[in-house]
Parts: structure tokens; C-alpha cells; sequence
């Protein structure tokens, strides 16, 4: 299969070598020239355009930093750029409304389109098992297996066309609810004089396991390998973390829900980017807490 990728940043570009290592033929874009050289490297085919890198291809998959970018892109350079029958794929987490506005877009001029928001970070990325949540129609999702599972550990159709962004938004949102109170956890033991060790090696086996505390322990020394073991660098960005919180809270807005855990967590990471965290793994709240 053909396939044109645009946006090769830290998640983008490990997703469009597993494509290359399935057998895809990659049209790669980036405005970065350093990340069109590593596209090349990993066997892809770099353009410096994006009509022309979606030009004859059979899917087009994006992965950009917010809904306005993925608005534009697709409007300007993708829809009637790319060969009628194409499929789009946005692999990017993005606003509920630009995610159905570009999909009835794209259907309107006669493309297929699947929102499909992804789980894993950066490790993941690189290592072909993230977590796809895909919305779109029945004959979308099956179109677009062949297109996301050599990037997959597991790829789930979550309803319909902004379902994938629904889902990733409240994922997020339990993720960083579930870290700040991982790390508050992990502080109060210390401070009451339990080794953190021990309470890891005591929660996690009990009623207190969570991804956050088996898998990607947010204290140096204890507990999984994670990017507390490096300072915080490297991981998912609290300035992400931040991102995902607002796109969450913005879609509680609209659908009248009640999170005030989620508003909550969303005050904590806002203080923490403010005071010059942005770039640190959003594990990184356990320094706010010494």
C-alpha cells in the first residue's frame, strides 16, 4: 500500500518507519529537515510539500500538534489533493468539533476518514504497540486495520466519527488523576517514614495498582523503569498532559458533565507548565510535592 504520512514529530516518526517495516511504500512530510532526514533513514520517501506527498497514495495519515493545524492541512492540501478513494486517518488529539468538522469535510468531497487517537507514547511509537481508539463508519474502521495495525498492539473502534477523540479525552483524563495521586502516594509514604519501595511493592499488589504506579512509577529508584529515572526527561510532556486536560474539560463543557477531579488535575499541570515544567515527563508533579 501506498501511504503519504505528514507530521513526523517524536510520535509521527516512529509510526511511519513501522509502516515502512510492513511493507508500505511511505510518502513522508515534515517542516522539520532534520525529521524528513530521519523519514529518509527509515526507508521512507521524504517530500517537501504535501500535495505532492499525498499524491497516488491510498491512505493518508497525519499526525499533528492540534485541531487548527489539522483543519488547515486538510482543507489546503489533502482533500482533492489525494486520489479520489483515498482514506484519511488522523492519528492526532485534536478538539471534538474539528474532528467531526474535517470528517464531514472529507466525506463531502467523496473520502472515507477515521478519527484515530493513540495510547503508548513515544516507547510505543517507536516499538509498533500503541493503542488506536478509532471513530468512523463500519467501512472506515475496516479500511483502515491494514493502515494502523503494523503500528498496534491493539486497535479498537470506539462508535462513531469523533468517538476515537472521546475516548482519548477521557482516557487522559484518568491518566492524569490517576499520576497526581500516584505521586501523592508515593510522597505521603516517604514522609511517614514508609520506604516508597515498600509501598510500591505493597500497592501495586493490591487495590492501589494502577498504570501509573506498576508501569511507569514516577519516582526515581522504585518501582517500573520510567523517566523519573532520567530527571523526568524524555516520557509524555506535562505541557501535553496540559493539552489533553484542557481538550477534556472543554468537552465536559459541552456535553454537561460533572469532573471536578478533572478540573482539579487540570489547575495542578496548568501551575506546574506555568512555573517551567511544560517540557518535563507529567510525572514530573512529584517535585511539586518535596
Amino acid at each position: 500500500m501506498k501511504i503519504a504520512f505528514i507530521g513526523l514529530g517524536n510520535m509521527g516518526g516512529g509510526m511511519a518507519a513501522n509502516l515502512v517495516k510492513a511493507g508500505h511504500e511511505v510518502h513522508a512530510f515534515d517542516l522539520s529537515q532534520e525529521a524528513l532526514a530521519r523519514a529518509r533513514e527509515a526507508g521512507c520517501e521524504p517530500f517537501t510539500a504535501v500535495p505532492d506527498a499525498v499524491a497516488g497514495v491510498d491512505a493518508v495519515v497525519t499526525m499533528l500538534p492540534n485541531g487548527g493545524i489539522v483543519k488547515a492541512v486538510y482543507t489546503a492540501d489533502v482533500i482533492g489533493k489525494a486520489p479520489e478513494g483515498a482514506l484519511f486517518l488522523d492519528c492526532s488529539t485534536i478538539d471534538l468539533a474539528t474532528a467531526r468538522e474535517v470528517t464531514e469535510l472529507a466525506r463531502g468531497a467523496g473520502y472515507e476518514m477515521v478519527d484515530a487517537p493513540v495510547s503508548g507514547g513515544i516507547a510505543a511509537a517507536n516499538g509498533g504497540t500503541l493503542t488506536f481508539m478509532v471513530g468512523g463508519s463500519d467501512e472506515a474502521f475496516a479500511r483502515a486495520g491494514a493502515v494502523l495495525e503494523p503500528m498496534a498492539k491493539a486497535v479498537i473502534h470506539a462508535g462513531e466519527s469523533g468517538a476515537g477523540q472521546v475516548a482519548k479525552m477521557c482516557n487522559n483524563m484518568l491518566l492524569a488523576i490517576h499520576m497526581i495521586g500516584t505521586c501523592e502516594a508515593l510522597k505521603l509514604a516517604e514522609k511517614a517514614g514508609l520506604d516508597p519501595q515498600t509501598f510500591y511493592d505493597i500497592s501495586s499488589k493490591s487495590t492501589g495498582y494502577c498504570w501509573s504506579l506498576n508501569d511507569y512509577t514516577p519516582m526515581a529508584g522504585v518501582g517500573a523503569a520510567s523517566p523519573a529515572d532520567n530527571d523526568y526527561a524524555g516520557g509524555f510532556a506535562a505541557g501535553l498532559m496540559l493539552k489533553d486536560l484542557r481538550l477534556a474539560m472543554d468537552g465536559a463543557a459541552t456535553a454537561g458533565a460533572k469532573v471536578p477531579m478533572g478540573e482539579h488535575a487540570k489547575a495542578i499541570y496548568e501551575a506546574f507548565v506555568e512555573a517551567g515544567g511544560a517540557g518535563k515527563d507529567f510525572g514530573a508533579i512529584l517535585t511539586t510535592l518535596d
